[in-house]
């Protein structure tokens, strides 16, 4: 491979590695956190009566229409509301405009791996903050006099929710700079405890959503952030600087649908819930160490067992899971929330697994 014509940049990049698409036939896939139920039968018909004459014109560039329905859903203004391909990008704006300053910014050692790479493509300096020994983040951990702050909640891989009593004492101590909270699971949360209501207390508070896994709309790629206005602005500065475009007519008709179709959200979310309640009763019933989970998969461990040998005899019974190779986490595993009948496969092969 020749790498003659590779900027700097690319040269030194360790890009992100998403979760395995296996293609094989009767799998039991648990290692992408995609949400077991199909999308909202509204979103559906929307997305399907976008299919015509008009796809030959460009879309909203503002996504209006989704913008209110965020907006209304979570009782702020549209200007507080910002919208892209997926959180993933979301979030790529977010680091070029909210987080590129002289101080580097702080996220935790065990959380979302595409946090350093954001931070090598556009050369941004970061330290990582320690979980505690129960993989906790710490508020007081994060000290006044960075460039900024982020992490989700509940984290990623672990599934631990940070209160919003802690995220409120983190916003007050840190108001000189902004503070992200990344809540791609928190519809999984039992209270939903998202930061959102904080927003009109805190202007250095910038929430950042995706349907993606809420609302099983993972093959749309729909993400936003809320936040004050002034950081909103700061977004659609770099938004229309890349792509003015992000969204196209079907993604802007079925997640606005979505969001608003709120009694199909909440009944798959319950049920997602429930499954996730049972799974982990299961799992310490066979003497897995599983760690408290406010999303839509578990973190667990077994004391007697080396997680990589467990992932791989699962595989062969064609059960897919997600195993980190990283210090500190490597012998836990990262389990999906599947279907009932997915999860009960899991826990019957587990069991035959530990004999």
């Amino acid at each position: 491979m020749s790498t003659q014509y590779w900027s700097n940049v690319v040269d030194k990049l360790t890009p992100y590695v998403p979760g395995e698409q296996p293609k094989l036939a009767n799998l039991v896939k648990l290692n992408t956190n995609e949400n077991p139920y199909p999308p909202s039968p509204l979103a559906i018909e929307a997305m399907r009566g976008e299919i015509g004459a008009n796809l030959r014109l460009y879309p909203d560039p503002n996504a209006d229409r989704l913008k209110q329905a965020i907006a209304a859903l979570h009782g702020i203004g549209m200007q507080q509301v910002f919208v892209g391909n997926g959180s993933d990008e979301v979030l790529a704006h977010v680091f070029q405009a909210l987080l590129k300053h002289p101080q580097p910014i702080l996220f935790p050692d065990i959380t979302y791996s595409f946090y350093p790479v954001y931070c090598q493509l556009y050369d941004i300096e970061y330290r990582t903050v320690a979980l505690s020994e129960s993989f906790e983040i710490r508020v007081d951990d994060y000290r006044p006099g960075n460039g900024g702050i982020i992490f989700p909640n509940p984290n990623a891989p672990t599934g631990r929710l940070l209160t919003l009593a802690e995220i409120e004492r983190l916003l007050a101590a840190n108001s000189a700079s902004v503070v992200v909270i990344d809540e791609a699971y928190i519809a999984f949360s039992k209270n939903q405890t998202s930061a959102v209501p904080l927003i009109a207390r805190y202007p250095n508070l910038l929430v950042v959503q995706t349907l993606s896994k809420s609302h099983a709309l993972a093959g749309l790629r729909v993400g936003y952030a809320l936040g004050h206005a002034d950081l909103i602005e700061a977004l659609e500065r770099v938004k229309n600087s890349f792509n003015s475009y992000p969204l196209d007519r079907l993604a802007i008709a079925g997640a606005t649908a979505a969001i608003e179709d709120t009694a199909y959200f909440e009944k798959t979310r319950q049920a997602v819930i429930a499954s996730r309640e049972a799974l982990m009763k299961d799992l310490q019933s066979l003497d897995f160490e599983v760690l408290p989970s406010q999303a839509n998969f578990i973190f667990v461990r077994h004391p007697k067992r080396d997680a990589s040998e467990l992932a791989k005899s699962l595989r062969e019974r064609s059960i897919i899971v997600r195993h980190f190779k990283q210090p500190r986490i490597e012998q836990f595993l990262r389990i999906t929330i599947g279907a009932d009948e997915q999860c009960a496969a899991l826990v019957k092969a587990l069991r035959e697994i530990l004999g």
